[in-house]
């Protein structure tokens, strides 16, 4: 059935490799489980790890700009040759024996401990680029953070009310074998009266054991559902949920309402936003490659002393570098570096369509859900008299087990489908709140809710 493929759905992704189990917990509602998952998600602490990196590389980027200080020493086995030419003195030299020109050489081991500072002036637009970049990165991984959270309370939530479901359904499939065994009982006192034939005693125990076959199937529905809620919270036994699977009364708030809040809050939104804004600071990074550098220098030598011949005591002065060409075509970097720009513009437009539009189906089969739902109260009334009578009938042998054995699974059925409509319900509700940002608030909107388990 629909409801089986629900449960199904939703262990599959929780009981490959569940982790070590904290401790039980007796009663759980949902907002107590929902803040229990977010305390203990390992998804999260990573989601929150990453957020916390790239806050500690836009902190970096506070000090771009800031001169550079560089402290060098160097041994160096140093040697010079000069050549002094004589010139005039040429003939005078040769009658003292001395070569035209002069040859001298030095050699001897120098330290060359140096200072050196360096201060960018302009940078055409780079160092405003690395920040704008480091400051959409941290808001990309905070909206990542944020989209998450919302996928894995989506994902606690189905699996907290699909146990519901679960629930729900093997309660009806017992209360039925319960019914069905005292209808084999009243089925063999009769014949043993001779008051109805052996087929209807066959067919009364037939009934019964596909009763109980789909007793021990829900049972294990069951059992499956809650294992998945315990990888999920961390459990080591399954807990009672607190929280039933009901459905609120009154109609949800306008759709217009989601909507506003999703175009604010949505994380998908909120990480597109971040990245054409990154794509923007790609552009200008591109962009200052096609214009000059200007930077301070300053250089101080530590042993004026020991040093070479060639070095200077202290140098102060201003450089300015341009480059003329590359191995990479800059024009064409440049040009990229603005398609990827209109990419993630177009994408973060997209993003807001597919949003709205799934605000409105999410809020369209809650609604649709939550009208079923209150029909199915009047088919569970209109059964369960029809059950009434049949087995009223079936006592003053005016009607067959057959007749009650029909009833029965027309009222267990309608039921089953009452509560396959409040779990569609509820997943509708997740859908919404998760696609308009506010998943976080799903409590809320259960606790407006009624009914119960």
């Amino acid at each position: 059935m629909a409801w089986r493929w629900h449960i199904a759905l939703w262990v599959g992704a929780c009981v490959m490799g569940v982790p070590a189990f904290a401790q039980n917990l007796d009663a759980l509602d949902y907002a107590s489980a929902q803040q229990r998952y977010l305390d203990q998600s390992d998804a999260l602490d990573a989601a929150d790890a990453a957020v916390r990196a790239a806050a500690l590389r836009y902190q970096a980027t506070r000090t771009i700009g800031r001169p550079e200080v560089e402290v060098e020493a160097q041994v160096l086995d140093f040697q010079k040759t000069l050549f002094l030419p004589l010139g005039p003195l040429a003939g005078v030299g040769a009658a003292f024996g001395l070569d035209d020109p002069l040859q001298f050489r030095i050699r001897e081991l120098v330290r060359r401990p140096i200072i050196t500072a360096t201060m960018p002036l302009y940078a055409g637009g780079q160092m405003d680029a690395a920040r704008t970049g480091a400051a959409s990165q941290l808001a990309i991984e905070e909206a990542a953070r944020s989209d998450a959270t919302a996928k894995g309370l989506a994902q606690m939530a189905r699996a907290y009310f699909a146990r519901q479901l679960a629930l729900e359904a093997r309660d009806v499939r017992r209360d039925v074998v319960a019914r069905m065994e005292q209808l084999v009982a009243d089925a063999r006192a009769l014949e043993r009266e001779q008051q109805i034939a052996r087929s209807q005693r066959l067919q009364a125990e037939a009934a019964l054991e596909q009763a109980m076959r789909e007793y021990e199937k829900a049972e294990g529905d069951l059992a499956a559902a809650e294992i998945g809620v315990m990888g999920l919270l961390r459990l080591e036994a399954p807990a009672r949920l607190a929280t039933p699977l009901a459905v609120r009364d009154a109609p949800l708030p306008a759709a217009e309402e989601f909507l506003g809040t999703a175009l604010e809050n949505h994380p998908a939104i909120r990480r597109l936003d971040a990245s054409v804004t990154l794509a923007g600071a790609g552009v200008e990074a591109e962009a200052s490659k096609l214009r000059p550098t200007v930077y301070a220098l300053a250089q101080y030598n530590l042993d004026r002393q020991n040093t070479l011949l060639v070095d200077p005591d202290f140098i102060f002065g201003l450089g300015v570098k341009y480059k003329i060409a590359g191995g990479l075509g800059r024009r064409s970097q440049l040009a990229a570096a603005r398609e990827t720009e209109a990419q993630a513009s177009a994408g973060a437009r997209e993003a807001r369509t597919q949003i709205e539009t799934g605000v409105m189906i999410a809020h369209a089969r809650a609604e649709n859900a939550r009208r079923r739902h209150a029909l199915y109260a009047r088919s569970i009334t209109a059964a369960d008299e029809s059950l009434r009578v049949a087995r009223l009938s079936f006592r003053e042998l005016q009607g067959t087990s057959r007749d009650v054995t029909d009833a029965e699974l027309v009222a267990a059925s309608a039921r089953v489908e009452q509560a396959l409509a409040a779990y569609e319900y509820v997943d509708a509700l997740i859908n919404l709140m998760e696609v308009s940002g506010q998943m976080e608030r799903l409590p809320d909107y259960l606790g407006a809710a009624g009914g119960g388990q």
